[in-house]
């Protein structure tokens, strides 16, 4: 078992910055790959970002060059940094844990945090 606690989220203006936090309990963190989704509101969960166990990140388009994804095995914690926050960002942001692959698919992941909402004012 692996439990995700999300940390991090806030109000912010437009062109903000936040960075996200995603804690896990247990001693495999770094057996898994760990995802970023978001879900706004009215929407459908979207894919964010995913780091690999040797933390590579992919992102979507729509972070892509504003976003970064990292993790410290150490501190059993990975991070979404964003930047150039933009209204259309506002969404609850979660992260997600996977065993050894990552994926863009949010029904590919084993565990789910609980979520921390972000809120970009414009």
């Amino acid at each position: 078992q692996v439990q995700l606690v999300e940390s991090g989220g806030g109000l912010v203006q437009a062109g903000g910055s936040l960075r996200l936090s995603c804690t896990a309990s247990g001693r495999t963190f770094s057996r898994y790959a760990m995802g970023w989704f978001r879900q706004a509101p009215g929407a459908e969960r979207e894919f964010v970002a995913v780091v690999s166990l040797s933390g590579g990140a992919y992102y979507a388009d729509s972070v892509k060059g504003r976003f970064t994804a990292s993790r410290d095995n150490a501190k059993n914690t990975v991070y979404l940094q964003m930047n150039s926050l933009q209204a259309e960002d506002t969404a609850v942001y979660y992260c997600a844990a996977r065993s050894v692959i990552g994926s863009s698919t949010g029904a590919n992941y084993d565990y789910w945090g609980q979520g921390t909402q972000v809120t970009v004012s414009s």
